[in-house]
């Protein structure tokens, strides 16, 4: 999409030049990243696209620390990253009323998940969504339950697992003995071109930049629009059942609804079943046409 070269995590400079490196281009005020955008969409103007790329590498960073705990060398999974951001600038349309941020985590995210299966033998491109979730979720789920470093896990943590991936027991030990050993921010870095090291030397700082905070806020704020814009196609009573069942801080019960509705418990948990239906295809449908989701190949 553009002739001019990306900084890079080179051998001499190592990740700590490359983030100084990043941080000297600045970032876009909405006005700036919007003409840009334009620039770049109507009349292909590659300077115009660089500077979009070069504005957002900090987000790819971050993103990418987030994904360190798998053995590959980081220069690489940011370089990935880097490629989904430049996918992200060349699809791009700032009609659409979002920030280019925003956007650009769906396929930042996308393009080092797909880079980092690729890499990993035990996991195939033919296993499962859910357990390709397992794989990238294993880690968090264990620090949530504090089990980082026990080896193998107990019955009741690999159920609790299990349960909330949507994966088997077996799975889940199965995933849990093939990445033991790389949970440790201690462990070595295979010695590559990036000059080893242990994985706490390549850690960057861990206050959350502008930008991050930024895309994830506009983030959730589309979520809850696109939920806003599912519910207005339900009737009055499967509004009323969602919003009791589902979205409540308070869960009203079905007996509660019933004898408001004046109908059984089984006919209020058939509407909620059929307006949740309904609110999950428009929500899909509208994320959708929103975001064009990167092509696994």
């Amino acid at each position: 999409m553009t002739t001019r070269a990306l900084p890079s995590v080179s051998a001499h400079g190592g990740l700590t030049r490359y983030l100084e490196e990043i941080r000297q281009f600045p970032m876009l005020e909405p006005e700036q990243e919007f003409m840009l955008a334009k620039r770049w969409q109507e009349h292909g103007d590659r300077d115009a696209a660089h500077m979009l790329v070069t504005s957002h590498l900090r987000l790819v960073a971050r993103i990418a620390m987030g994904y360190r705990g798998y053995g590959l060398p980081t220069g690489e999974v940011i370089s990935e990253g880097n490629v989904g951001l430049m996918q992200a600038v060349k699809r791009f349309d700032p009609d659409k009323g979002f920030r280019l941020a925003t956007y650009a985590m769906w396929w930042i995210r996308a393009a080092i998940q797909e880079y980092i299966l690729r890499s990993w033998s035990l996991v195939k491109m033919g296993t499962t969504a859910a357990q390709k979730k397992l794989f990238f979720n294993l880690r968090k789920m264990k620090g949530q339950l504090r089990a980082l470093d026990e080896g193998d896990l107990r019955p009741d943590q690999v159920k609790k697992i299990a349960t909330s991936l949507g994966v088997t027991e077996d799975d889940v030990v199965s995933m849990n003995r093939r990445l033991g050993g790389d949970s440790s921010l201690n462990a070595p870095i295979r010695h590559d071109a990036e000059g080893g090291g242990e994985w706490m030397d390549w850690l960057v700082d861990e206050n959350t930049d502008q930008e991050t905070l930024l895309a994830e806020s506009e983030e959730k704020s589309n979520r809850h629009d696109l939920l806003v814009q599912a519910l207005e196609g339900l009737n009055d009573r499967e509004r009323r059942v969602f919003e009791a069942r589902r979205l409540s801080e308070d869960p009203l019960t079905l007996e509660e609804l019933s004898g408001e509705f004046g109908v059984s418990r089984e006919r209020i948990r058939q509407i909620e079943v059929r307006a949740f239906e309904k609110v999950q295809k428009a929500v899909q449908k509208a994320a959708a046409e929103q975001y064009e989701p990167a092509s696994v190949e």
